[in-house]
């Protein structure tokens, strides 16, 4: 499967990504924005790339690789995830990461874009949501710029080693 946007294209996770996510998953800088506490193994990693597999309707969730033109060759340069994967409410949760080397270019707005086409063609949802620190303007930035609206917010929701952290809610409708 691939879906194409303007910059970039998305397409199923293959294993030959297994290293650039392994990359991604112990970057400790990415950890709190995803929920990680603890490094991933290649080997947890090569399983979750298999279950790739399986359809949405059974897992919950899918991985999309965001790959783009670099030097004339297709790169992998960063990932959307839909989790929480809710077809009776048509809903799902929306993530994106770019990779730093290709960060502020617009992949992720596109690819972004691109998730909100298939997921109201293909899965027929009707809104996406996310969750972002308070700190995080670069994604406050881009989901506003894409329509997202705040929601709501989780008081000291997030605790770093520079105190806590409210999480913004925020949903697009895309109907």
């Amino acid at each position: 499967m691939n879906i194409q946007a303007s910059m970039c294209r998305l397409r199923a996770l293959e294993m030959e990504d297994l290293e650039v996510m392994y990359r991604w998953e112990n970057d400790t800088e990415l950890w709190r924005v995803s929920g990680t506490t603890a490094p991933f193994s290649r080997h947890s990693l090569m399983r979750l790339i298999e279950e790739q597999q399986y359809d949405i309707y059974a897992t919950r969730q899918l991985r999309l690789v965001v790959e783009a033109e670099c030097d004339g060759q297709s790169k992998a340069v960063g990932a959307v995830d839909l989790f929480e994967f809710d077809p009776q409410n048509r809903r799902a949760g929306v993530g994106v990461v770019i990779d730093k080397a290709f960060r502020r270019q617009g992949l992720a707005e596109d690819a972004l874009r691109a998730v909100e086409r298939y997921v109201g063609e293909v899965l027929h949802l009707n809104q996406l949501w996310c969750s972002v620190t308070e700190d995080n303007v670069a994604s406050l930035a881009l989901f506003r710029n894409l329509g997202y609206e705040e929601c709501g917010r989780r008081k000291e929701w997030i605790l770093t080693p520079d105190g806590a952290l409210d999480e913004i809610l925020l949903q697009k409708l895309l109907r």
